[in-house]
């Protein structure tokens, strides 16, 4: 008797960067065009909150962003491949996610937001990536791989409930669990309470000022990227200003390490994979690195710390 079940999901995927770097690339740039949406629209928020995407059950979204009165929100899905931008109207349009180069998935969006009587305009000059290509001129990022696609979702969707329950555990000022989409991460990040030193930018065509407030006060951050740089997909942790001794301080698991090269603690995907409890795993590394930074830092840890408590219903 055949089983009416649904074949089990592999909630963590192989990710080789080989396999999909086309398709990555080309998701950036995409992911770049509906952030910068958001970006014009939304009122500044401190360290660029107001920028990001967030997971759904199905993909990344805007979540609502205002125009006027009127309210939009953009969704990637992952699932069915295609671009949703739907109005608090009740209009729905639906953009079909397939190999199609930047500058005509450019295009498409900017025409489906006119019909729908919206009318922006962006910064078309892609953010933190080396050479870049304006979207409208971008004929050489065109392709998607949709299982990969998918794959990268679903990543990025176990990440995120791994980042979430790590967040909880703090009761200070820290980020919610976002994908930017300038360096394409998910990224958590707890505050200290202090101020930082001047960060000193150079962030490939990203406006010094921008990373100085995004690092104005002392951070212990952690994340996810697929790993262009690294040649391999990643978590990874870091703290601004870096605390002496924090190269050299124990971590776990054993399969992670600090690299000199990017300055952060790297944590490489397919160990949490491969791993007997990928999510145990997991939040070892974003634990034992968050330690280490606030330890050598001198954070006030009890006071930052969440007290865990139950609420009747």
């Amino acid at each position: 008797m055949m089983s009416n079940q649904p074949a089990p999901i592999d909630i963590w995927p192989s990710l080789p960067l080989d396999a999909w770097q086309d398709t990555y690339a080309t998701l950036h740039m995409w992911t770049q065009i509906i952030g910068k949406i958001r970006l014009t629209q939304t009122p500044w928020i401190n360290h660029s909150w107001h920028t990001p995407l967030y997971l759904t059950v199905r993909g990344l979204t805007t979540s609502t962003i205002p125009y006027g009165s009127r309210i939009f929100q953009i969704d990637f899905d992952f699932i069915d491949h295609e671009l949703l931008i739907q109005t608090s109207e009740g209009a729905r349009r639906a953009i079909a996610l397939y190999p199609r180069s930047v500058a005509d998935f450019y295009q498409n969006v900017m025409e489906t937001l006119r019909a729908l009587d919206i009318h922006i305009t962006i910064n078309t000059k892609p953010n933190e990536v080396p050479d870049p290509i304006r979207f409208e001129q971008d004929e050489t990022h065109a392709a998607y791989d949709a299982d990969y696609a998918n794959r990268f979702w679903q990543v990025l969707l176990q990440s995120d409930r791994v980042f979430r329950d790590f967040r909880s555990h703090f009761s200070g000022k820290v980020s919610p669990v976002h994908f930017f989409w300038g360096s394409f991460d998910l990224a958590v990040t707890r505050f200290s309470g202090r101020s930082a030193p001047e960060h000193p930018g150079g962030v490939p065509n990203l406006p010094d000022a921008v990373a100085q407030e995004a690092y104005s006060q002392e951070v212990s951050s952690a994340g996810f990227w697929p790993g262009a740089g690294l040649s391999y997909p990643a978590f990874y942790s870091y703290a601004y200003p870096e605390p002496d001794g924090l190269k050299q301080a124990a971590i776990r698991p054993d399969a992670a390490f600090y690299s000199k090269e990017l300055g952060e603690f790297i944590l490489p995907y397919d160990a949490v994979r491969e791993a007997e409890s990928p999510d145990q795993m997991l939040f070892d590394f974003l634990q034992s690195t968050y330690d280490a930074a606030a330890n050598l830092g001198n954070w006030n840890q009890e006071e930052l710390k969440q007290l865990t408590f139950k609420m009747n219903s």
